[in-house]
């Protein structure tokens, strides 16, 4: 069975390099949070046409079953239309082996980098980034799919990443 392993900290934003690498464009929606079924429209950096993915996740946190199949573009886009507004939007930056997820729209503000393992009991690189806050792996509210379904005023994570950035 495929499995997904990683980790997820927020980021201090003020504490990222000046030249962050150019970010891809990600739209994903949840078509059902019990299992978790996403659909993802991702355009890498310098692409022409967006790839596509509808995804299947299992339960857990760290550790969880991961089933990922290729889609076409016009099909993402059909069944995005399907999550109503259970969609988030973000750009991807990759540094390292390290993912930087800037969120956009309602999640404006909220930074987030995953780093994923090849078993559970790897290590994080040594010495980690300055510009990573707090883990926040086994925090399920840091989840996608728990973020997206977040409606609290202002959000729960705001509090978070200003903790995170006094604490630089």
């Amino acid at each position: 069975m495929p499995k997904e392993i990683e980790r997820r900290f927020l980021v201090r934003p003020r504490e990222l390099p000046k030249a962050l690498p150019r970010g891809g464009a990600i739209v994903q929606g949840f078509l059902s949070l019990t299992p978790v079924v996403r659909v993802r429209l991702w355009t890498p950096p310098g692409a022409r046409a967006p790839k596509a993915f509808v995804t299947v996740k299992g339960k857990g946190l760290r550790v969880r079953a991961e089933f990922e199949y290729s889609i076409p573009p016009a099909d993402a886009r059909a069944l995005l239309q399907l999550c109503g507004d259970r969609v988030i939007r973000k750009t991807r930056h990759v540094l390292g082996p390290w993912e930087i997820d800037r969120f956009a729209g309602r999640h404006r503000g909220l930074w987030v980098a995953e780093i994923e393992l090849a078993r559970s009991s790897q290590a994080l690189p040594d010495p980690l980034p300055p510009w990573l806050g707090p883990e926040v792996t086994d925090d399920p509210r840091f989840t996608n799919a728990r973020l997206v379904q977040d409606r609290s005023r202002p959000p729960f994570w705001k509090k978070a990443m200003a903790r995170s950035a006094r604490n630089a």
